[in-house]
């Protein structure tokens, strides 16, 4: 009988000390997983976060930068065609000025006698110099005024068009990585759940595992006393209170 107490303490006590052992270090991983997960889930929000907000001031840009490309544009080319419309009027009103006076130089030839002039008559060449002079330098800054307006509506547009390249490409790398992120966090909450699912489990496991060893712990475990020492005590307990009964009974202990 004592052996096979013996024997079936050092099984029971073997087995749960591997169950405590086990489930002492699951439940210690569980807890490393946990406390990962949820600080990747934390810092994976905060970078979503961070990128959606990205993305709606670039969308904001990208919409601030259209409107003042547009006002810009329609002003150039109302500017361009200003300039365009006002070189023809010039060029018109120098081909009628030019037509004129040179019809009035010639009829007036016929009338001016030009020997009673020191020198030779030029009909009226300064007055109509001056006039188609004025009129052409006119003409110039209109044409020049519509170059350099061409000039800065390409330079803007190529700008607006870099702008808009550069704004895309950001975008579409990070809302792809909004995506990724986003799909990583699933599946991080997603194994949080399991992982908090298993911890209880285990946890459940470890604390019957040291409920049970607390049970083995009064006849299984050595506390100081052999069992053969408990043994021999527990008979000299036994002896003890029969010679006591005997006293109490007036019987002679001889």
């Amino acid at each position: 009988m004592k052996q096979s107490h013996k024997g079936w303490c050092d099984t029971e006590l073997s087995t749960n000390e591997q169950t405590r052992k086990e489930k002492t270090q699951a439940v210690e991983s569980l807890h490393a997983n946990i406390d990962e997960l949820e600080a990747s889930i934390a810092k994976l929000t905060e970078d979503i976060t961070e990128l959606t907000e990205a993305v709606a001031g670039l969308d904001a840009a990208v919409s601030e930068a259209t409107k003042l490309r547009n006002e810009e544009k329609s002003k150039n080319t109302e500017t361009i065609g200003d300039s365009q419309e006002a070189q023809t009027a010039v060029a018109q009103a120098l081909t009628v000025l030019k037509e004129f006076y040179a019809k009035a130089a010639e009829a007036t030839a016929f009338v001016q006698e030009p020997e009673v002039f020191d020198e030779p008559y030029k009909g009226m060449g300064g007055e109509s110099g001056g006039i188609v002079g004025m009129l052409e330098v006119i003409e110039s800054d209109f044409a020049r005024l519509e170059a350099d307006t061409k000039a800065s509506e390409a330079s803007s547009q190529k700008e607006y068009d870099e702008f808009m390249t550069d704004s895309e490409v950001d975008k579409t790398k990070k809302s792809t990585d909004i995506e990724h992120k986003t799909a990583k966090k699933q599946d991080e909450e997603q194994a949080l759940t399991t992982n908090k699912a298993d911890l209880e489990g285990t946890q459940k496991e470890l604390d019957a595992a040291l409920a049970y060893f607390d049970k083995l712990k009064p006849s299984c475990v050595d506390s100081g006393v052999s069992y053969e020492d408990r043994v021999a005590r527990r008979k000299e307990e036994i002896e003890s209170l029969q010679e006591a009964l005997k006293i109490l009974n007036g019987e002679d202990l001889a």
